[in-house]
């Protein structure tokens, strides 16, 4: 007797047993989902652009930036004192602080108790930076003439196994902390990638107020199973820091008149016309530009961990913010 003829009977009836092997076969056969799991707490290391992220950028260094015309004119306006009055304490932190920043954050997802769906992931701010809520429902992004709020409003969609987000709604703030400005206009797209306990993210950032092209930024963090990161972190509140900055008083300089424009020039011999950034600063082939004019400083007199020189014995206390003070040498 044959197994069709033991298990089927009539070669025009499927048994039981037959089913249950094509249903798993299938199973096993299909291809898997592409979405992974992003949930975790991520720290920042601080390996990448530890100058920019944590002690931050020169006070006029636009070097690398797609900036126009306005956006460097407000820039070389920009006092930091100005931070200090109320309605500009929260302008640091837009959405794309993220990646401008020291912080790590915890991202979560929240799904439809019905259905098993994800609706949403939640990604924790820091100190005064808001949370985002990335939707995963398909809803639209609100009108263009809704309110803008610091967090924004993001929709997100697999592409692979690449979580792909788009932002809109954000309030003014800054794209660098040195007072290059982000208008209320920019959107942002994020790529989020994970290769194990490492999770990239990277940032396509349009203004197209004040940026020429976009700009691009990518940062790396590093899951952390011991570090605690609050779910709700407390929110920007404003407040009187300086009394003469509540009334009509902001705190800016005016055309031509920015003392630290020559900063860069002095230490680094860098052109000031490099220094106010561009598009053009953004590219390697740049360099070509300069190569023959360039001349490198006799010595390092400022951030200064990793040069070397071998012919001189001189070091240095080498100290960052978050860093052990190390002795580092000193030159070129």
């Amino acid at each position: 007797m044959s197994i069709c003829q033991c298990f089927c009977g009539r070669a025009n009836i499927v048994h039981p047993y037959f089913a249950a092997l094509a249903l798993i076969a299938t199973v096993w056969s299909a291809p898997a989902r592409a979405e992974i799991d992003l949930s975790g707490n991520w720290a920042a290391r601080i390996h990448q652009d530890w100058q920019e992220r944590t002690p931050g950028p020169e006070i006029v260094d636009y070097m690398g930036l797609p900036i126009n015309n306005e956006a460097r004119a407000k820039a070389l306006s920009y006092q930091a004192s100005e931070l200090s009055m109320p309605e500009r304490q929260c302008m640091y932190y837009p959405p794309a602080y993220l990646a401008f920043g020291p912080f790590g954050f915890k991202m979560w997802s929240e799904f439809d108790s019905s259905t098993g769906k994800i609706l949403v992931w939640k990604m924790t701010g820091e100190i005064d930076i808001a949370g985002t809520s990335i939707w995963m429902d398909g809803r639209p992004h609100p009108s263009r003439n809704a309110p803008h709020t610091f967090g924004g409003f993001t929709t997100g969609t697999w592409e692979g196994d690449v979580l792909v987000t788009y932002t809109t709604h954000f309030k003014a703030g800054y794209l660098r902390r040195n007072g290059v400005p982000l208008s209320d206009e920019a959107t942002m797209t994020r790529h989020f990638a994970r290769h194990g306990d490492l999770l990239t993210i990277t940032e396509y950032i349009d203004d197209p107020v004040y940026l020429t092209e976009p700009e691009v930024v990518s940062r790396t963090w590093q899951m952390d199973l011991k570090m605690q990161v609050t779910t709700v972190p407390g929110p920007c509140n404003p407040e009187a820091e300086v009394a003469r900055l509540t009334g009509d008083v902001v705190p800016h300089y005016l055309p031509g008149k920015n003392p630290f424009v020559g900063e860069l020039t002095k230490l680094y011999n860098i052109p000031e016309e490099t220094i106010l950034g561009g598009a053009e600063t953004m590219y390697p082939e740049y360099r070509k530009k300069l190569k023959d004019t360039y001349v490198p400083p006799a010595r390092c007199v400022r951030y200064c961990c990793g040069w070397t020189l071998a012919s001189q014995a001189n070091t240095l206390k080498c100290i960052g913010i978050g860093f052990s003070t190390l002795d580092a040498p000193l030159g070129r």
